[in-house]
Formats: C-alpha cells, structure tokens, sequence
C-alpha cells in the first residue's frame, strides 16, 4: 500500500536524521509527522497494533510478587511504627531546581520532564531531598517520619537484581536538634530489626564518617577540589579492587600517586572500638580537627550500639563512602554476605540492601534564611530485598497465599443461592473475610477444590437441615473435620480457627 511505503520512507528520514546528529528540533519534527501518518495509517485499519511490554526499567507485579511484597512492607512498616514514627507523602515530582545539585555525580540520572506547565519539572531520585524541601516549606525543627513511595532513576537497569527505573523506597528519618549519636544509633537499630526480621540471612552494617573521610583526605594530600570527586572513587572499594580505584584517582582524577597510596593505607582498614582508638592515636588524624570530632563521635556510636546489643554485626570500616553530597557525618550501609547455596540457590550477590546518615546541611538548602535542621535517616533497599526473597520462596517452592480469605461460604445443595448471599453479607458486616463462588448452583467439590487451590483454611457449608436447626457447617479444609455451629455463635468460631491458622 502506497500509505505503509510512506510511512516507511518517513521513518527512514527519521533514522537517517538521528544517525546524523542532526539539529534536535528538525528531528522533533519530523517524528511527530511520522507518529501523525501512523495514527492516520491505524485509523484507516481500523486497528491499532500496540507493543505489549513494560517500559525499560520497569515490571509489573501480579498476585504472587504482591503478596510477597506486602510480607516485607507490613514488617517495615511495623518497626517504623514500633520506633515511634509518623507518616508523610510528597508530590512524585519536585521542580527542577529542588533535585538539582545535591546527588553529585549521580545528579545525571535525575529523570526530567517536558515543560506544559510554566515550570521546570523533574521526577523525584529519592525520599530525603523531597523530605528536605517538606521540613524547610513548613518550618518544621522537630519530626521522626517514615515514607514509603516510588522513585525514578535514568539509569541502566539491571532487573534481576533488583535494580529497576522505577522502584520503592522505605525511608525512616529523625530531623531535629538532638544529643549526638544518640538518634544515629537507633537508624542502626532499626536497620538490624528489619534485615533480622525479614530473615534474608548473614548480614554486617558497614559505618564511616564522613568528617573522618575529609579529615584523611586532608592529610594524605588531596585538594579540597578533589575531595568529592576522590570520595566517589572510594565508593566504588565494595565493588572493585583496590589497585582499580587508585588507577582511576591517579589517571582520570589527576591525583598524585603518593596521596593514593597514603589514602590506601587507611581505606583498607576495618574492624570496631579498637580501630577506632587505635585512629585516636594516629599522628597525622588525630591533628585534624574533622578526623577527630568525627572519630569521637564514632567512639560514642559504638558504646550506644553496645547498649543495643548490635555490635557484633556492625564494622567500622574507611573505605564506605557514600556518593551522595548531602551526607555531613555519620553514614552506613547494610551489605548481604554471601550465603550458602539451599535448596538448589543460584548465588546471590545483591551489594547494599539499606543506607543513610547524617545529613545536617540539606534543610538549610532550602531555608529562606539559612536555618539548619540536623537530620539522620536509613533507606532500606526494598527492591532488592524483594528480589531476594522472589527468589528464596521459588527455589524452595512455597506455595504462597495471594488472598487473606478466611472463610469461603458454601452450599451442598441447589437452590441456596440466597442463603449463601444472606451468610456471606453477615461474614462481611463482623468483618470477616468471606467470599462465594459466583454461581447459582455450584457443586460442593468445586468449592472444595477452590478452597484447596487458594489457601482458604475455612469452608462455611449452608444446607436445608441446617438451616432449618439455625446451624452451620464448618469445615477445616486441612483436616477435612467438620463440627456443626450455632449460626450466632460463627462469627467467633471462624475468629478463633482463623488466629490459630
């Protein structure tokens, strides 16, 4: 047909354009013809041909991987709560303005959106930022607040492990003018309850400082200019060798070879109390000012995390860095150790699954007049954490329940469709969840099987004997017991089966 030759030929000019680098707008235009003689071309046809995938980066989530998630989010969201927080929501988008400038160099993954509106928008990289702007906006000094939303990252996705464009995160923030260490140490806590709770195995938290990081960068010799810059190449220690990172200071960061090795000799170290006062002492640290608040306040961590009982999985270690430029002191970062392969497990290497620190600076960014409000707060990584679970529940294949029904209602024979509705509507006003099959005149042993199949652990059977004694049937589809029920009496007898279950 002379229309798809048309078509074709203007997507030809298309590529052709694209591959010349030609001027952005003339390409703007010549796509938005393409894209109008396609709609023509699908309305002609009277059919629209649409790709059915997810966009890059991003996945749908069917019963199964929900209920999982919900799993993990409810015991989240119960240590969030049991810590004392409340919640908060923010807009999906900030202005532009608001992102910019505080992710470093990972402020090029910032998703920005076409201008409709007078305004120069962005999709949200993260929870603290936004956070931030809240405090800032509504002069608030004093709050400890969780949030759980989707955020958005331009990057290259890496989805089986966990590493999406469009992903949750679980934020936990206390913002206010404390004594030191004190809120820090209960992020860490809660970092411990969570990754113990959800039982994703071994596990060690990672903590730095980055006063200590800028106080050691000082004395081995790097320009204040390069401390971000060299921080970020130190970020990269968890996931390259040592000789890789002192490679890309010293080639593409133009750092002179005697101040990489002086940073070596430190980045390399970790371990706990004794580490620390053994930096105390060190010569060249303990002369810096940064090194040495910062190493006092990481003495006074440890005592408080010994007080919890969590230092065993804790290491103070100088290589965490953290590439974020908001973070102003304590920072962490909870790593999966590597796990004997179960249940025929492929090997499961996930990096970090939480972070934070302290970040006392941010408010101020945004505060008309300057006005700092000390924050520290823990992101867990939920992504991967599901990730991880996914995988664990179908190697070792668990059937999992995609429904929280406690009771299905049933007949054994014709003609009760009303009474089934007449039960079903008494299970749902006490609260109880119940459903029906939706025919009229189902068999029993189709309701049986579908109470099998769903993980439903009551069936509530209706027959014209029992209603006749104002009884109902209930049987524990696991056993295949059944007691007669005074139909009064159902609603606490499915109450008391159900919290047994």
């Amino acid at each position: 047909m002379a229309e798809e030759a048309a078509v074709r030929a203007q997507a030809e000019t298309v590529r052709r354009l694209k591959q010349d680098k030609a001027d952005p707008d003339e390409i703007a235009k010549e796509v938005a013809k393409l894209l109008e003689m396609k709609a023509e071309l699908g309305a002609d046809e009277g059919k629209h041909k649409f790709v059915l995938k997810t966009p890059k980066g991003t996945r749908d989530f069917g019963p199964k991987e929900m209920a999982i998630r919900e799993r993990a989010f409810r015991a989240i969201i119960s240590c969030f709560k049991r810590h004392g927080a409340e919640v908060i929501d923010t807009p999906v988008f900030e202005l532009k303005e608001t992102l910019t400038g505080k992710y470093g160099e990972d402020s090029k993954l910032i998703y920005d959106l076409k201008d409709q509106g007078g305004e120069l928008l962005s999709l949200r990289y993260d929870l603290t930022v936004p956070f931030a702007r809240y405090l800032a906006m509504n002069k608030i000094t004093n709050i400890k607040r969780y949030h759980i939303a989707k955020v958005y990252r331009r990057d290259n996705p890496a989805m089986t492990r966990g590493r999406y464009r469009e992903f949750y995160q679980c934020d936990f923030d206390i913002a206010g003018q404390f004594d030191p260490m004190i809120p820090d140490a209960e992020c860490l806590k809660i970092v411990h309850e969570i990754l113990s709770d959800l039982q994703l195995g071994d596990f060690v938290i990672k903590v730095n400082d980055r006063r200590i990081l800028d106080g050691m960068f000082a004395v081995c010799g790097v320009p204040d200019s390069k401390f971000r810059t060299i921080c970020s190449s130190v970020d990269k220690l968890d996931k390259i060798p040592w000789e890789e990172v002192r490679s890309e200071m010293v080639g593409e960061k133009g750092l002179s070879p005697e101040a990489a090795d002086r940073i070596g000799e430190y980045v390399q170290l970790h371990g706990g109390l004794d580490l620390i006062e053994r930096l105390l002492q060190d010569p060249k640290l303990s002369q810096n000012k940064l090194a040495k608040e910062g190493l006092g306040d990481m003495k006074l961590l440890f005592e408080y995390l010994t007080l919890f009982g969590i230092t065993g999985k804790i290491s103070f270690d100088l290589s965490l860095a953290r590439g974020l430029d908001y973070y102003t002191g304590v920072i962490f970062e909870a790593v999966l150790l590597q796990q004997d392969h179960e249940h025929g497990e492929e090997a499961l290497s996930v990096g970090s699954v939480a972070g934070g620190g302290r970040y006392d600076g941010l408010v101020g960014m945004f505060d008309p007049k300057g006005r700092k409000v000390p924050c520290v707060g823990v992101s867990i990584g939920i992504e991967r954490i599901f990730s991880i679970l996914e995988q664990r529940l179908e190697a070792a294949e668990e059937k999992i329940r995609t429904t929280e029904t406690q009771v299905l209602v049933a007949s054994a024979q014709k003609k009760l469709l009303e009474e089934r509705l007449k039960l079903v509507s008494e299970l749902w006003d006490a609260g109880i969840k119940a459903e029906i099959l939706y025919k009229k005149n189902p068999k029993l042993l189709n309701q049986l099987q579908y109470c099998e199949d769903t993980g439903i652990p009551l069936v509530a059977i209706v027959g014209e004997q029992e209603l006749k004694d104002g009884m109902v049937k209930l049987r524990i589809v696991a056993t295949r017991e059944e007691v007669n029920v005074r139909r009064e009496s159902l609603v606490e007898e499915i109450r008391i089966r159900t919290s047994q279950c």
